[in-house]
């Protein structure tokens, strides 16, 4: 299963596979040369269908967990200032993504979406401590019951070029539920309430919709 936002670039990706294996075949003229074409163009198109999975996960939904919004490796957990809502000392769970990750992002709690900003910016590398608040992102914070205010921010990388965003002030949005995808990137930050408990560990593996963040 693929996600709606790659149906697009994966069509044209197999089009545009399928013309290069033609031409490679009837003009080249080299078996050789027109195997390596094959591969090549196979191992691109397998990356482009890995990147776009979108395999289905089943969240049991409690409003006392906070989930990891995406899959990947938890590469920082510290107590920051969080400048653009809050303005208060928060939590700050951050999960980097590689390209071989699913790259759909979840809501890490259920609520109401109480701020949805995109912001432009630059493209440092998603692990850049500068990347959360230079680079293109987007804010969202969901206001929970049990929780309050959570913060997620999207950021893209060195290769993201496009965030996709679904949360829009006033939705009433589902734990695990769809909430976005980064094309070609890169990492998701949480703030969190200083009294979260922390369930996860620094270089951690986390899978989106499914292992617990923090809870209370």
């Amino acid at each position: 299963m693929f996600h709606k936002e790659g149906h697009a670039i994966i069509s044209i990706s197999l089009i545009i596979t399928i013309i290069i294996n033609l031409i490679s075949s009837y003009f080249l003229g080299d078996l050789i040369i027109s195997k390596i074409v094959g591969v090549i163009t196979l191992i691109i198109m397998f990356l482009i269908l890995q990147f776009f999975r979108n395999p289905k996960r089943i969240t049991e939904l409690n409003d006392s967990l906070i989930i990891s919004p995406v899959d990947g490796k938890v590469v920082a957990i510290e107590k920051v200032f969080e400048k653009e809502y809050f303005k208060e000392e928060r939590i700050q769970i951050s999960v980097f993504m590689s390209p071989l990750n699913v790259h759909v992002t979840r809501y890490a709690n259920s609520g109401v979406v109480k701020f949805s900003k995109y912001h432009p910016g630059k493209y440092l590398v998603a692990w850049h401590p500068k990347s959360s608040e230079k680079n293109e992102r987007t804010t969202v914070v969901i206001d929970n019951k049990i929780f309050g205010e959570v913060l997620y921010r999207q950021i893209a990388g060195a290769v993201a070029r496009r965030i996709v965003n679904y949360a829009r002030v006033g939705d009433n949005v589902l734990q695990g539920d769809d909430a976005g995808f980064i094309k070609f990137g890169s990492r998701v930050d949480l703030f969190l309430p200083l009294d979260s408990k922390i369930k996860v560990e620094l270089n951690q593996i986390v899978k989106g919709g499914k292992d617990t963040i923090a809870e209370k």
